[in-house]
């Protein structure tokens, strides 16, 4: 069963996941009509760019190689050879050039190159296309080969948002048929919003509940022999009530469905439940202090969601609930802050 979401609560998500997006240049965003979520992603990035085209193109040192007839860099002995180019009094060399063609700036092109083959309106295409002019000297990128792992610095950490936002327009964009052809999917595949909704409730937390140290902790097992080789315990969100001695480990989890069935009775997904009873167990263990458990979903239109607040396994309070995402999103905040109170009251 599918998620209905409201497409601006997508970006207030993305505003939370990146904090740039809070800043002026952006703000106009959350007043738009979008037709759809690319529709939206590419508004962010033509802003994007425009932000960072009043600044500057990132450049850097581009490896080239060409036949000169004067020496630049180092000689290409076995290219020269082959190409028999000393004939005419040249030589094939490689070096490096300082230029506007660098790797993230590829990326930005062939993001932009994307989206303009998809639904997206003719005003946001426009833009788009006229973005294209200041990436004449940048050369396109395979997108299925990009390496999204990034070195920032001073001189590039305002890509970072840039990077992000282009990683879930490829990922959410593209996918290859067994033929071989491309073609483009529904945008946001559940995978990519998995990971957006659970960095979204922790930075919400982390912007609004500060005294609570909200954190993505690891958490010791509570076991002896040798550990080598035991799985990391990370868990997605833990508030912690210094005051009163207590934790709150929250997993969130995003899927299309948030209860199983066997044999026309629905229960909650097992290894979800195994999971945070797991690391609720290994918490308390070696914690003076009273710990408890939330399985937090994406709610769905599913006839029967989770929604239990009172339940206790092996003396550990444990709740399983939804957030409703097609709300508005003074609505959604209420149902985060909800959590954290009766979490104070419990």
């Amino acid at each position: 069963m599918s998620k209905a979401i409201l497409i601006k609560n997508i970006y207030y998500m993305l505003s939370y996941a990146f904090q740039v997006l809070n800043q002026q240049t952006y703000k106009s965003i959350a007043t738009e009509s979008f037709k759809n979520t690319a529709d939206m992603f590419a508004l962010i990035l033509c802003k994007g760019i425009e932000s960072q085209l009043k600044r500057y193109l990132n450049r850097d040192y581009v490896t080239k190689t060409e036949t000169l007839s004067s020496l630049r860099g180092s000689i290409r002995v076995t290219e020269s050879i082959n190409q028999m180019s000393f004939l005419n009094k040249k030589l094939v060399c490689s070096f490096d050039e300082f230029s506007n063609d660098s790797y993230m700036n590829r990326i930005l092109k062939s993001t932009i190159l994307l989206l303009l083959k998809a639904d997206v309106s003719t005003g946001r295409k426009k833009a788009l296309k006229a973005l294209l002019l200041y990436f004449i000297e940048v050369r396109e990128i395979d997108v299925y080969r990009i390496n999204w792992k990034f070195h920032f610095n001073q001189n590039n950490q305002t890509y970072r948002m840039l990077m992000g936002i282009c990683y879930l327009i490829i990922k959410g964009l593209l996918q290859t048929q067994s033929s071989g052809k491309t073609k483009l999917m529904e945008f946001i595949d559940e995978q990519r919003m998995s990971h957006l909704y659970e960095k979204f409730v922790l930075e919400y937390y982390k912007k609004h509940f500060r005294n609570l140290n909200p954190s993505a902790n690891y958490i010791d097992w509570d076991a002896q022999g040798d550990i080598e080789y035991l799985p990391a315990m990370k868990t997605d969100i833990t508030l912690t009530d210094s005051l009163q001695n207590r934790v709150l480990i929250i997993d969130t989890k995003y899927y299309g469905r948030t209860m199983q069935s066997q044999f026309g009775k629905s229960s909650y997904h097992s290894g979800n439940l195994y999971q945070i009873l797991s690391y609720v167990n290994n918490k308390q263990a070696k914690f003076d202090g009273v710990v408890s458990g939330m399985l937090l979903y994406a709610k769905t239109d599913e006839e029967v969601t989770p929604n239990q607040k009172n339940l206790r396994i092996l003396g550990s309070k444990f709740s399983i609930q939804t957030l409703d995402l097609n709300l508005e999103f003074a609505k959604i905040e209420e149902q985060l802050k909800n959590i954290v109170e009766e979490f104070s009251n419990s």
